[in-house]
């Protein structure tokens, strides 16, 4: 009896809970997420999580990260395996991938529609673990999942943390199971050395501020507007103002996302941040070439473009970066 009220509180809440950054407290917590974690089972953490050591990297080269979200299997995992190798080769950070599901409520139309291409070619979570296991072979780019928690559930708290590590999972991002909702689970993650990355918004009051960087590591992503996923044409004026307030309470890198669409935004935002996420933008080219012989070099040749507005550091002007890119053409 207590397992099945438990389980209608969760998905009584999932009905209820996005936009999850919107302010609200919950003293509830799932009975088998707090049973889950008393496995005896133990994983010791061998090496720096690969997110920890690219930002040591990218501080001590003065330079800001970028991290790049496509949904996984669009068109086909084939295709999200070439593109991730083809985005660590260009310079690219961190690698987001999400995983398809079928109501992704937080994102919006562009994500949407990739992920549902993502299901219609087949892709499963368990698929999108072995296609990292495949890019783990081949690169140590950091790589994030983006998901839900209806899937993590579905396959299994344990058993998925401990695959997705084994496969070469560095952190996720699961939209709808904000901290307050965490109970054990975010220890089950740390266990296994699995980053779990907080969302922050505009929306988020300064209390909560608080008390999610107490929590976070990894980074923590900072949405730059209320909504949904999605390309804008400005970057709001609010921003420095919000990664310092965020930094009062946090040293953990601050990733700012959710609308960056051209490569001068994402320079503009790097002033503030620490890394800059660019998402939808990306889609739309995986959606434009599709199944083209071009798409994986016409989607990274888009890429390039924000990678060479990153490597503009403070004490760097933007005419010594374009003569590095006609060196690097020639």
């Amino acid at each position: 009896e207590r397992e099945e009220k438990s389980l209608y509180l969760i998905h009584e809440r999932y009905l209820k809970l996005f936009p999850l950054w919107i302010p609200r407290s919950s003293s509830n917590r799932c009975i088998w997420t707090q049973r889950s974690v008393q496995s005896k089972a133990k994983t010791k953490k061998e090496h720096m999580n690969r997110i920890d050591s690219r930002f040591q990297q990218l501080q001590a080269q003065g330079r800001k990260g970028l991290i790049i979200y496509i949904g996984a299997g669009d068109p086909n995992l084939e295709a999200t395996r070439e593109l991730a190798l083809a985005f660590s080769d260009v310079g690219v950070d961190i690698l987001e991938l999400g995983v398809p599901f079928s109501d992704p409520l937080a994102d919006g139309p562009v994500n949407q529609a990739a992920a549902q291409r993502g299901l219609a070619s087949g892709t499963t979570p368990s698929k999108v673990l072995d296609t990292v296991a495949q890019i783990r072979s081949q690169s140590q780019i950091p790589i994030v999942l983006y998901l839900y928690f209806n899937l993590v559930h579905r396959y299994g708290l344990e058993t998925f943390t401990k695959d997705a590590a084994q496969a070469g999972v560095d952190g996720l991002l699961i939209l709808d199971l904000p901290p307050e909702e965490m109970g054990g689970y975010e220890d089950l993650l740390r266990k296994f050395g699995v980053h779990p990355i907080y969302l922050i918004a505009p929306t988020t009051p300064e209390s909560r501020i608080q008390t999610i960087a107490s929590r976070a590591s990894g980074f923590l992503y900072y949405v730059s507007r209320e909504g949904v996923t999605g390309m804008r044409t400005e970057i709001t004026r609010q921003l420095q103002d919000r990664v310092g307030l965020i930094r009062r309470y946090s040293s953990v890198p601050i990733a700012v996302g959710f609308g960056i669409a051209a490569p001068e935004q994402a320079r503009q935002v790097a002033r503030f941040a620490d890394a800059v996420v660019v998402g939808s933008a990306v889609v739309r080219q995986i959606e434009r070439l599709g199944t083209s012989p071009n798409l994986v070099s016409g989607v990274t040749e888009f890429v390039k473009g924000f990678v060479e507005a990153l490597q503009i550091r403070e004490n760097e002007s933007e005419s010594n970066v374009l003569i590095n890119k006609s060196n690097r053409e020639r």
